[in-house]
């Protein structure tokens, strides 16, 4: 008869030799999902990192003691969320840990350098272009002002995360292409001496166009998470208004709430 609290270890040969996976088989939570849920905090807490064989779904399953459908099912519902990936002669292979974002006034690239998620950036436009009305209530510039545009594909592990949209006053620093794929807009602000105090920021979601899903590697619908930001400097002044977007699929906002007294 089966125990609460089976442990379940991996013989050697895998990345899963060194983990336990303790699986309750009375629970009413499925299997699959007890294995999926263990294996998805071993990515995010570096236990399994990328490039990480964990072998084929037989071997899974003899090494864990479950059937293969429920190997199967475990991997296949982390496969759909891009953490792992099937590779023909090879086996099931770590690709990345989903990023999670702390909300606050930070920017992306210090939080995945952080992270030791490795960004890099590919800088799509540096120009500039008049300010849309939205921009120039962002900013509290006239409509048709000139503003600096700045459209960024922010990737980790070679794999895009984010694109990034940002609006500057094109008086406010000098923006080098090369500086910018180097490093993040923020950090090339604080050298600049312009200290950030705070932001407006709205988070929402939406289904990827096709684009979008292009440029993010994404299926045509897939769920974006969106951000809108304006960011101020020390003395009140807006300094920098931004709409993101990033692939549900790799990226969290992670929020804390406190109760109001």
């Amino acid at each position: 008869m089966a125990k609460t609290g089976d442990r379940a270890r991996a013989t050697p040969g895998s990345a899963l030799d060194a983990l336990h996976f303790a699986l309750d088989r009375t629970s009413p939570v499925p299997l699959y999902y007890q294995l999926a849920q263990q294996l998805e905090a071993a990515i995010e807490h570096g236990a399994l990192t990328p490039g990480n064989l964990l072998g084929n779904e037989i071997d899974l399953s003899t090494r864990l003691g479950l059937s293969r459908p429920t190997v199967r099912q475990a991997i296949q519902s982390l496969v759909d969320k891009g953490l792992l990936v099937r590779r023909r002669g090879v086996g099931t292979q770590v690709v990345h840990s989903q990023v999670k974002r702390p909300l606050e006034l930070s920017s992306l690239y210090d939080d995945l350098e952080t992270a030791g998620q490795g960004p890099t950036t590919d800088v799509v436009r540096n120009e500039r272009v008049p300010a849309t009305a939205d921009v120039a209530a962002a900013l509290g510039i006239p409509e048709g002002s000139e503003v600096t545009l700045l459209e960024r594909l922010r990737a980790t592990h070679g794999q895009p995360v984010a694109f990034l949209c940002n609006y500057l006053p094109p008086a406010l620093l000098d923006l080098d292409t090369a500086r910018l794929e180097s490093t993040g807009l923020y950090r090339l602000l604080r050298s600049a001496g312009i200290t950030l105090h705070s932001a407006r920021q709205t988070v929402g979601a939406r289904s990827a166009t096709a684009g979008e899903a292009a440029l993010l590697r994404e299926k045509e619908g897939a769920a974006l998470l969106t951000m809108q930001r304006t960011a101020y400097d020390d003395t009140g002044r807006p300094v920098e208004y931004g709409t993101h977007i990033y692939r549900a699929s790799r990226y969290a906002f992670d929020f804390q709430l406190l109760v109001r007294p």
